[in-house]
């Protein structure tokens, strides 16, 4: 490309052309050779006549202008002119390699990246350059194509939620030196991280290198903790600078369940400080809902941290057989429990009676043995909702007679009458200490300090089940600490006592650690590699680079020290993990992570990623010349008395100059005309499924990702290849290219204008379908009155909807490829309306099914949440979970079928009616 004065010039060598324009214009300008003149006696009659209308003997100088205007247009038009070209890039004519950094630190800007990569893919191209990518954080060899071919793969690239690394980073330099030469565009996302600079030096060896790299600062969260009452959390900034401040927001689920902001704090770095810290004041109940932070503003995985047990400190009520005298507190039986417990729970002292209705998430019976009846009810009651009972051993324990001969509710073993202690009848000879514990037992892992030594304890009556209860046992075998399941909580009983008097337990670390792993208490700071061993942790969910969470899917447990010391990847997703009840949060940003800055050598070019996109004209003044020509042969005709009569120079001028002064009419639909052709042939190429878009973010993508789900499997199980779905604003895009709309409810979702909903009723009236879905069959049925409800009901009252009725047994949708009885989404209410049925259908004798109508059901409407069933993640595995266990994936499946079901009756209606009504027909013919 040449530049000439700011314009580049694909095809530069035909402005020669523009040299004969002054030679064009001389050449029109000629006068014809005079006549020669001879005397014609007649002549003489024509004097004295006067003619009123008189032609030029030249053409007039602004048709001539005109033309040469034109045939200029023309020359320059074909010489490929270009606005905003870019000199230095169109010097290189090699191979082009584009660096992309490709972790969270620039994916607040990723969307201003890929408009300033597409720019540089543009220029390639017309240089004729091949191009390959190489993704730092997710590095595989670079392949060189063509640069147009990546241009349509560019939305597939998305930053990870991890840095690049040492071992990345030696792996991209190695591959940089297996290449030939070639010239690097690197894509900055601002931060540094080791090997870069060895990175750099290779692409430097290989040909010129350009860093592009916003100024825009990089921000980051540490993980939340809890200290003097209040939640601490600290922000980060890669480069120092002036004052600024950060608003970080606390989201969570309201008490509906609904996912909302439960609160928000300003921060405020000062200037030159990278580092600021503020405080949350929440109730307890307000902090146990909190499930991340973010900064607002901010997008990126850095930017947000995720909540576990840590912060959510737990609810434990202390129950005591009997109260120390005072002044000899070191002699209660609670007192090492709330030692242990105060620095991470929430303690709660009181009669059984009185913390029931707290409902708190642990109750611990220090040397408690006798229970009443109601005591007891309700006890089993609490248990039976999820909670944990965790019992100590003691005099009253060993004295009584619970559980001897039959095993009580309330405790998980039984016991045998009595208790062992040293020098009594059942002499050990020697105190004893713990055993190593079991793999399946929650201490596993747990280091044992020598000096635990077991002196006294309740010993378990032996039985069947004995040895699946215990959790932990004595180097002699004997349980110490014993469990068992009720319904949805558990019962656990340390055969000591929670005070210093039979044991050294109490007194030692293994205690506080211990009772963690019960989940009795949770940690105020991130444990260490040595508190997680021998333990195996499984992700629920992980997060993308964008910080949104995901359903893990299948992806494998990681084990305990690895989630704490092991860097984030591709194995390990930052996220949060479960072990049985305990919830751990795997963040981006760690609280000993520092950012710094990325810094380049003073030779290596450094731009922003406002690149001004190249902008050819060339149609533009081609449209102009053929503009131009028109209008030539309109004041050449009208010059000519052709048009409207014959008319002077000064009119012709002036009406050719209104002419030009109009704005041209396609100029207009070649600015917006793309944009809707783009759609349209997107939408007609390939059958696609459509959802409305209700402008909640979240709502949205989980449309886009059902309808994917329910694509993938149209795909794979039936003749039917929809191409990916599209969403559909309802106020500017046309309805008639889809079959059928998915229409999530949302309660703040705007009402369509009274153009969309003529738009609307039009698509219903020629066949179209709409799945109107409020998602809230779980709390409420079909016309009740849950805030989505309401919402349907404001949505459908302008549309031509008509009467409907609960989805009968023998309507088609039960059998257009599945037959099926339940149409379950992530809910299970059966509770489906589609259009009624006609007043006059009748079952013919002999057949299944009545006479219905040969209609499509212009809506289906239910709560069910069908897109969540359905909805799948990039790897193609479910996002939301649905039920539990084998009843849950049948339920998913049972939602696939229906969706399969739906989209085979939009698209042949209710033919499978008719071929069981063929005997009928052919009889009424008397065929």
């Amino acid at each position: 490309m040449t530049v000439l004065g700011g314009i580049g010039f694909t095809t530069p060598w035909l402005l020669l052309a523009l040299l004969a324009l002054p030679i064009l214009w001389l050449i029109l300008r000629a006068v014809p050779p005079a006549p020669i003149r001879r005397r014609f006696p007649g002549v003489a009659l024509l004097l004295g006549l006067k003619d009123d209308e008189s032609v030029s003997d030249r053409t007039p100088w602004w048709l001539l202008l005109l033309r040469i205007l034109a045939v200029a247009a023309v020359i320059v038009g074909l010489a490929g002119p270009v606005l905003n070209p870019e000199a230095e890039a169109s010097r290189g004519d090699g191979p082009l390699l584009i660096v992309l950094d490709g972790s969270w630190g620039g994916a607040t800007r990723w969307t201003e990246q890929a408009e300033a990569i597409e720019a540089q893919l543009t220029r390639a191209g017309r240089a004729g350059r091949t191009v390959a990518f190489l993704d730092m954080a997710s590095p595989e060899p670079p392949v060189f194509q063509a640069a147009d071919a990546w241009r349509s793969r560019l939305p597939g690239f998305r930053p990870a939620a991890w840095q690049p690394d040492a071992a990345r980073a030696a792996q991209v330099a190695s591959m940089a030196g297996d290449l030939d030469a070639f010239d690097t565009m690197w894509f900055s996302d601002g931060l540094d991280y080791p090997g870069r600079a060895d990175v750099l030096d290779a692409f430097q060896s290989a040909g010129a290198v350009e860093i592009y790299q916003t100024a825009a600062n990089v921000i980051a969260l540490r993980p939340a903790g809890f200290e003097d009452g209040a939640v601490q959390i600290t922000a980060l900034r890669a480069a120092p600078g002036p004052e600024r401040e950060v608003v970080i927001q606390a989201q969570g689920r309201d008490p509906a369940g609904n996912a909302s902001i439960l609160a928000s704090a300003g921060a405020v770095f000062a200037a030159g400080e990278t580092e600021t810290t503020t405080a949350l004041s929440l109730p307890a109940e307000l902090r146990a809902r909190i499930t991340r932070f973010d900064i607002q503003g901010q997008r990126s995985a850095g930017a947000t941290t995720l909540a576990d047990d840590a912060l959510r400190r737990r609810e434990v009520a202390l129950i005591a057989g009997r109260e120390s005298r005072e002044g000899l507190q070191l002699l209660s039986p609670l007192h090492y429990i709330e030692q242990a417990l105060a620095p991470n729970a929430d303690l709660i002292r009181g009669a059984i009676s009185d913390v029931l209705p707290a409902n708190p998430d642990v109750i611990i019976l220090a040397d408690v043995a006798t229970l009443s009846p109601a005591e007891t009810e309700d006890l089993g009651a609490w248990i039976d909702e999820g909670g944990l009972l965790v019992r100590f051993a003691g005099p009253r324990v060993a004295a009584s007679d619970i559980s001897r001969i039959d095993e009580d509710p309330m405790m998980p073993v039984r016991l045998r009458t009595g208790g062992r202690t040293v020098g009594g009848a059942m002499s050990w000879g020697e105190p004893k200490s713990l055993a190593p514990f079991r793999e399946n037992s929650p201490f596993f892992g747990l280091r044992i300090p020598d000096d635990v030594q077991i002196t006294s304890q309740v010993m378990a009556q032996p039985d069947p089940t004995l040895a699946e209860r215990v959790i932990a046992e004595l180097t002699d075998g004997t349980p110490m600490v014993t469990r068992k399941s009720r319904e949805q909580g558990q019962i656990v009983l340390f055969h000591i006592t929670a005070t210093a008097d039979w044991s050294t337990l109490p007194l030692s670390g293994l205690f506080v650690q211990m009772l963690e792993r019960l989940a009795v208490s949770s940690s105020a700071s991130a444990p260490d590699a040595t508190q997680l061993e021998g333990t195996t942790w499984t992700p629920e969910q992980v997060m993308d680079g964008f910080g949104v969470l995901s359903d893990a899917g299948t992806l494998p447990g990681v084990p305990g020290p690895d989630l704490v010391n092991a860097p984030a990847g591709p194995d390990m997703q930052p996220g949060i993990y479960a072990d049985g009840d305990r919830r751990l949060a795997r963040n981006v940003i760690s609280a000993e992570t520092t950012l710094t800055p990325a810094t380049w050598p003073a030779d290596i070019p450094i731009r922003g990623f406002a690149v001004p996109p190249e902008q050819p004209v060339a149609g533009w003044l081609l449209s102009l010349s053929i503009l131009l020509l028109l209008a030539d042969v309109v004041a050449s005709l009208a010059l000519s008395g052709r048009l409207l009569g014959r008319v002077n120079n000064s009119t012709a001028a002036l009406a050719l100059l209104a002419l030009l002064l109009l704005p041209p009419a396609g100029a207009q639909a070649q600015e917006n005309d793309p944009e809707a052709d783009a759609f349209a042939l997107n939408a007609t190429a390939e059958m696609v499924l459509a959802y409305v878009m209700t402008g909640d973010n979240r709502v949205d993508e989980l449309s886009q990702a059902g309808l994917t789900g329910l694509s993938q499997t149209l795909y794979f199980r039936t003749s039917v290849e929809p191409a990916d779905p599209v969403g559909v604003n309802l106020e500017t895009d046309e309805l008639a290219f889809f079959p059928i709309l998915y229409w999530p409810v949302t309660p703040d979702q705007p009402r369509p204008s009274s153009e969309a909903y003529a738009k609307l009723n039009a698509y219903l009236r020629s066949g179209g379908l709409i799945l109107f879905d409020t998602r809230d069959a779980d709390i409420a049925r079909f016309g009740a009155a849950s805030p989505n409800g309401r919402k349907l009901r404001d949505l459908a009252a302008p549309l031509d909807i008509p009467p409907l009725e609960p989805l009968p047994t023998d309507h088609v949708l039960t059998r257009t490829f599945y037959l099926l009885q339940d149409f379950p989404g992530r809910h299970t209410s059966r509770e489906v309306w589609v259009e009624a049925a006609p007043p006059d259908a009748e079952q013919i004798e002999g057949m299944p099914f009545r006479n219905l109508n040969d209609g499509v059901t212009p809506v289906v409407i239910g709560g069910n949440d069908w897109a969540a069933a359905w909805a799948v993640n990039r790897n193609g595995a479910p996002m939301i979970p649905v039920g539990r266990g084998f009843t849950g994936e049948r339920q998913r499946e049972l939602a696939y079928r229906f969706g399969i079901n739906l989209i085979m009756h939009v698209l042949t209606g209710n033919y499978k009616s008719d071929q069981v009504h063929v005997p009928a027909l052919l009889d009424r013919l008397g065929q």
